[in-house]
């Protein structure tokens, strides 16, 4: 059991990170959702090239350190309590996201 909890962390980690560096202003027409169902004047109101920046960053640093708070509990409690508190630590921040995300939307005067 303890094998396949590692892995499936590790697997969910790359995801993050490859979400990270495979979205870029090519393909985010695609991959983003929200902004693939913008129109053509929301999509150019909306500062896509800075919002990637924080994105970015944002799935990197999600894969680092839900990885580290899954470590720590499983070394200091059990398998159990560390990927229940690894799920936790992924779902957390996704608000936060959410929220940071919105201020990329360039205010009409």
């Amino acid at each position: 059991m303890e094998t396949e909890m590692f892995i499936a962390i590790i697997i969910t980690n790359i995801c993050f990170v490859g979400v990270a560096y495979l979205t870029n202003e090519n393909n985010a027409d695609m991959l983003l959702a929200g902004y693939n169902t913008m129109s053509k004047q929301e999509k150019e109101a909306f500062d896509l090239k800075n919002y990637l920046v924080f994105f970015k960053k944002f799935f990197i640093n999600l894969a680092i350190y839900t990885s580290l708070i899954f470590l720590i509990f499983y070394i200091a409690f059990d398998e159990s309590t560390a990927s229940i508190a690894y799920f936790i630590s992924v779902l957390l921040p996704m608000p936060y996201m959410i929220y940071k995300g919105n201020k990329f939307k360039i205010k009409k005067k």
